[in-house]
């Protein structure tokens, strides 16, 4: 069973996104309200998988991202994203993240990337 850690700043998010992983049989080990918490929690859990929010206080996601790259290259990383941050996106890619999913959630696209990261 894959163990994730999701790194989101609006408790709403993190609550909508934890009851789709664990309505799929996931198992989510740990939350971080912000990216300095997150590459924390991640060296701590060393999670499967990272949902991670790009735009966040503290660190954003992408600064995130950069750190938790320096401590494992291959860490599978789910960049969190809104309407509007194509650049971010693309510049997340390109340091490594592993995907990206859009808000509002889509279950099965949440589930389908999660699974496919599993294999990957």
């Amino acid at each position: 069973m894959a163990k994730i850690l999701i790194v989101d700043d609006s408790r709403t998010s993190r609550k909508i996104l934890r009851e789709i992983l664990e309505e799929a049989g996931l198992e989510v080990i740990g939350e971080a309200v912000n990216g300095k918490e997150g590459v924390e929690l991640f060296e701590t859990l060393q999670p499967d998988i990272v949902t991670l929010d790009i735009t966040m206080p503290i660190m954003d996601g992408v600064e995130a991202l950069k750190e938790i790259m320096k401590i494992d290259r291959t860490a599978k990383v789910i960049m969190v994203t809104a309407a509007g941050q194509k650049g971010n996106v693309v510049e997340a890619l390109k340091m490594g993240a592993y995907e990206f999913v859009t808000k509002p959630y889509e279950e099965d696209v949440i589930i389908d990337v999660i699974n496919k990261a599993m294999k990957a």
